[in-house]
């Protein structure tokens, strides 16, 4: 169904190219909030409209509220799990970015869009059942049940030095959130996407339980890039002497 979906639109998009109602599409984008949302529905996993378009994969809410605490901290350094126009959105707006990347493939695509800012680390899951000395970290998406993440979760403890926002939006997101937390300097930023699944949800309840008032958080809803349905991300806030990194 997400194929059909994809090739839709694409084909839509194809259409309204050659009657020339996509430049119309373009202009309404570039001057309407609401504009650039219907224009990137058919702009769905293309990563080189997607960046053009100067957003991340979250929702418009989450995105504004980044972009803000960002202002306020200039030479800020972010790390991802998960690289994608939200990389690219990311090197516009800090001094230095980590993409923490599973999928080999994908990081190919992603070299040629990526600014000089940036640094994309490619660390693809082992085969969980080769893995018996140590614990698993699984990824529960299907297709990637037979899949060890514990080196891609693991990749942020190779990179040195505090972090300002670290943002879940990859595998093993229950993994990586509780590594990130860890990792965030004082009034430093989570972002977690996709909490419209409870096992997000769970893990952001689980870290609650643990740090108690040292974390805010914030729910957004609303409307997201290339979905013309709501979505959620949530932003983890730690208090600003919650904890050295």
């Amino acid at each position: 169904m997400k194929g059909l979906y994809v090739r839709a639109l694409r084909a839509l998009r194809a259409v309204l190219r050659v009657t020339g109602l996509l430049a119309l599409l373009d202009r309404w984008a570039a001057r309407s909030r609401t504009g650039l949302w219907v224009r990137s529905w058919l702009s769905i996993y293309d990563l080189d409209e997607l960046v053009r378009h100067d957003v991340p994969w979250w929702t418009f809410e989450a995105a504004d509220a980044v972009d803000a605490f960002l202002r306020e901290r200039p030479g800020a350094r972010a790390l991802e799990w998960g690289s994608g126009a939200s990389t690219v959105w990311l090197a516009a707006r800090c001094a230095e970015v980590v993409s923490i990347e599973h999928d080999a493939a994908w990081a190919v695509a992603m070299e040629r869009v990526l600014p000089a800012n940036t640094e994309l680390r490619v660390v693809p899951p082992q085969d969980a059942r080769t893995r018996l000395t140590r614990e698993v970290v699984p990824s529960r998406k299907r297709g990637f049940e037979d899949l060890d993440f514990a080196d891609y979760v693991a990749e942020v403890d190779r990179v040195p030095g505090q972090l300002d926002l670290v943002v879940v939006d990859g595998r093993a997101r229950e993994a990586c959130l509780r590594r990130a937390v860890d990792r965030v300097a004082p009034g430093g930023v989570v972002v977690v996407d996709n909490v419209d699944r409870e096992r997000y949800r769970d893990a952001i309840d689980e870290v609650r339980a643990v740090l108690g008032d040292s974390v805010s958080v914030t729910w957004t809803r609303g409307r997201t890039p290339t979905l013309p349905y709501p979505t959620r991300t949530a932003l983890l806030r730690l208090a600003p002497a919650a904890r050295a990194a």
